[in-house]
Order: C-alpha cells, then structure tokens, then sequence
C-alpha cells in the first residue's frame, strides 16, 4: 500500500502562510529545494486542495530557459505526476494529468492508497486536515523556517491529537530543519 505525505514548509510558529496569505518567506534555496525534490521524485500522485493547486500549477508552462536545474528538475517532477484536485468551484483542471473530485471521500482516498503503486503526497491545509481527521496521513514531513509570523495558515489542524515517530532529520546551512514522523498507530 502507498503512504499519503503531507510535506509542508512553515514558521517556527507552525504556519505555511502569515495572516495576509504571503509564504515568501518560506521559498527554498537552491540547497533545500534540492532536497525537496528528491523528497517528491517518488511520489506518483498528488492530492490538491483548489488553492494549492492554482499555486503549484505554475510549473506546467513555466518556461525553464535560464533556470537553475533544481527548479527545471523540479519542473519535470511536478509535469510527470497524476493530480487530483478537490474542488466545487474549479470547472476543469489546466494541467496535464489532473483530474477535478468535487468532494472529499475517505474511503475513496483509502482506496487510491491500496491501488497506487507509488506513494502520493497531500498539499493544501484544508485538505490534508481532513486527511489527518480521517486518519489517512502516514507521513509528515515538515521544513522549519526560521521565522515567527504570528498567524496565518496552520500546517496542523485544531482538535487533533496524534502520536508520532521520529523517522529522519536534516540541518540546512540556511537555518531550515527538515522533520520527518510517521503517524502511530
């Protein structure tokens, strides 16, 4: 069975975006991001909030001339991976390999789990919370920024509670500490 990952850069604070939406200050360098992607280079399919989605689908027509590699291999990362968007406002998806799911079933994520031969990663906090309050969400990977924003989008949802494992660590020369848990059962 594929593992469902929610991989999050955030605050000390525990936040992907301040109280006004901006997350400038979490963008990677070309170290961190070069171990994002090779976070990301097994991961098959990507489960997307519609706000998340219209964030990240900038990387279908980027054009890469000039670009450093991490971000023309991030590109091909993100390009080769099927997407499932969760939405009931966004009419049809404007990237390839997507497809649009107007409402969030457990038991169908549960299903896509048991039959993906690849492990798949969840993005967007709304929708990975429901992920968590479903128990689905095996992974946690977070990058801490060293930033304190005060508020702002929360990586965790409120109300849950959860045991989890120390799997792996990293340091950055930039200050970013990568933690990676997977959820007890």
């Amino acid at each position: 069975m594929a593992k469902l990952i929610y991989t999050g850069i955030m605050s000390l604070d525990g936040y992907t975006a301040d109280a006004a939406g901006r997350f400038d200050w979490s963008m990677p360098d070309e170290e961190v991001h070069g171990f994002i992607n090779d976070l990301e280079r097994p991961v098959g399919t990507y489960l997307l909030g519609r706000h998340m989605y219209e964030v990240m689908s900038v990387w279908e027509d980027m054009s890469l001339s000039g670009e450093p590699p991490v971000i023309r291999d991030y590109a091909k990362i993100w390009r080769a991976a099927d997407k499932i968007v969760y939405s009931t406002t966004l009419a049809s998806p404007s990237t390839a390999n997507t497809r649009i799911e107007r409402d969030f079933d457990a038991g169908a994520i549960l299903a896509l789990k048991e039959a993906a031969e690849r492990d798949m990663s969840i993005g967007g906090t709304m929708l990975a919370a429901q992920a968590i309050k479903a128990g689905l969400v095996d992974e946690f990977r977070l990058l801490l920024t060293p930033i304190v924003v005060g508020g702002g989008k929360q990586y965790l949802p409120d109300g849950v509670g959860l045991a989890l494992e120390l799997l792996d660590e990293h340091r950055f020369g930039n200050g970013v500490v990568y933690l990676r848990y997977a959820r007890r059962t």
